[in-house]
């Protein structure tokens, strides 16, 4: 991938703290709402109620799409990016360990709120597969299409490596 577009990827999921996640509800609806979430490089996690209608539906469909948008003063500024992938509970007791750890990293406040247990909650790992970037800096609408295509077995707990190809999308 273009090394600017994979900064580009990296410095918005870095810079924000929410995103809008649409899962698919049992009756065919989308259902969107907005959460914290950490990174690392391309895997994205959250956390919610384990018995959230967010959960029930990726335990049903795991396809979501995500938005992350930073915050802008005007139009010109807008960046943000477009996610579509799958989410997948994070089971492993290493990996959980992983994630709390950048939780508590990039939300330091959590800690007095911070469950002393994790029953009741789960946390999800989401894989792109493809992201739109949007990038009002380089014109009204600007997109860059980027495909994620994997290359070979990605381990449990590490970062995701791919080899991704990225075309310029029309706004």
């Amino acid at each position: 991938m273009d090394p600017a577009l994979t900064q580009e990827i990296n410095s918005i999921l870095d810079d924000a703290n929410d995103m809008t996640i649409a899962t698919v509800r049992e009756d065919g609806y989308p259902q969107a709402t907005t959460v914290s979430y950490v990174n690392d490089g391309l895997e994205i996690f959250f956390g919610c109620a384990a018995e959230s209608q967010k959960a029930n539906n990726i335990a049903r469909n795991a396809k979501v799409s995500l938005t992350v948008n930073l915050p802008y003063a005007n139009w010109n500024e807008i960046r943000g990016l477009s996610i579509g992938g799958k989410a997948e509970p994070v089971t492993e007791p290493e990996e959980i360990d992983r994630v709390v750890q950048l939780m508590f990293q990039k939300f330091p406040q959590i800690a007095p709120y911070a469950p002393t247990e994790v029953e009741g909650i789960e946390l999800f790992r989401v894989t792109p597969e493809i992201i739109s970037i949007l990038d009002y800096r380089k014109g009204f609408g600007h997109t860059d299409l980027v495909n994620i295509v994997p290359e070979g077995i990605r381990l449990r707990g590490g970062p995701m490596r791919a080899n991704v190809r990225a075309e310029n999308a029309k706004p």
